[in-house]
């Protein structure tokens, strides 16, 4: 069996999830009449205090549609630099939007500095973008946000004019972190995406939420983009089996998360440099990536390595406790 540590969207559906997608009632979505899909959206509105929802094919798209909802050309939204909207999502807001990204660089703790937000706002002056929307992302590099300063943001961002947007991506992670509930994680934004497909298993899908004007706009900015699906309640009713069953036994990769830190730390040539909820950010040698990755998959084990000395673990619920002994037991076959 492989131990796929590169990220919690490598996940497979259960054969209870799977159970759950064959039962599915299903219409015709982008017509509006997939009960299921909308049962969906209305219990990620209710939980987590939004007006609406829609349901979408991934979270890339969802931050995509919530930029361009917030967005007009030559607009720009306040990031943080190593933000998955600004570095992992293809440049989508500036080739499809037109929207320029003003990138800011990170706090150790994932936070944006207030005084460089500050200093980014750009003067109503034809020679710039316009700063419409501030963007935050939690958990960021799987640390939780604290929320004192996520209030203290966004009440910023108010007083600038700004709309604020967060990429949940992981937003249940930090919830299970911090012991607050997701809604008090969400309360301070004008919208959130919150991804079913890391953490909580499901194969496919994204939900973006906010009030009914946004999701108007967002819902015709996805049949343009090609996310209209039909009878998705079949994804939907995943998603909405992992809502049920996968939140709380988020803690558990977490744990095993913090035990696989602790297999690896000490060992020659690797240096443990963060762990936060279910991430583990090792640092190895440039020189020996390539032997570090040849031998890991000799052991069952995949890493996302690349180029950089950090690599990054992720756990997940495919990964048990004997998984990570197997991976901590591969690592130190390497170290020796």
């Amino acid at each position: 069996m492989t131990i796929d540590l590169r990220s919690d969207t490598v996940t497979r559906p259960s054969a209870a999830m799977r159970a759950a997608i064959a039962a599915a009632e299903v219409g015709d979505d982008v017509y509006g009449e997939d009960p299921t899909v909308a049962r969906l959206e209305r219990r990620l509105a209710d939980d987590l205090g939004f007006e609406t929802g829609l349901f979408l094919p991934s979270g890339t798209q969802s931050n995509l549609i919530a930029l361009l909802c917030h967005c007009r050309r030559g607009d720009e939204y306040l990031v943080g630099m190593e933000a998955h909207t600004y570095k992992y999502e293809g440049g989508g807001a500036a080739v499809l939007g037109s929207i320029q990204p003003q990138p800011i660089v990170h706090a150790p703790d994932g936070t944006l500095p207030l005084d460089a937000l500050e200093r980014a706002v750009k003067p109503d002056d034809p020679h710039f973008a316009r700063t419409r929307l501030l963007a935050l992302e939690n958990t960021w590099h799987g640390r939780v946000l604290p929320q004192d300063y996520v209030v203290a943001a966004a009440a910023w961002a108010r007083g600038r004019g700004l709309a604020v947007h967060l990429d949940g991506a992981r937003l249940f992670n930090a919830a299970v972190a911090s012991g607050r509930p997701p809604r008090e994680l969400a309360a301070p934004f004008d919208s959130v995406s919150v991804c079913l497909s890391k953490g909580l298993g499901a194969p496919v899908g994204s939900v973006l939420l906010g009030d009914a004007a946004l999701i108007g706009e967002a819902r015709r900015w996805r049949k343009m983009l090609g996310g209209g699906l039909r009878q998705s309640g079949l994804l939907a009713a995943a998603a909405l089996y992992a809502l049920d069953h996968h939140v709380e036994r988020l803690a558990q990769d977490h744990a095993r998360a913090a035990r696989l830190a602790a297999l690896l730390h000490g060992l020659d040539g690797i240096a443990v440099a963060a762990q936060h909820t279910n991430m583990v950010f090792i640092e190895v040698d440039a020189s020996r990536l390539r032997a570090l990755d040849a031998h890991l998959q000799a052991h069952g084990v995949r890493a996302s390595i690349g180029y950089l000395p950090t690599v990054r673990l992720v756990t997940h619920l495919d990964i048990d406790d004997a998984a990570i002994e197997a991976a901590g037991a591969a690592f130190r076959s390497f170290a020796a």
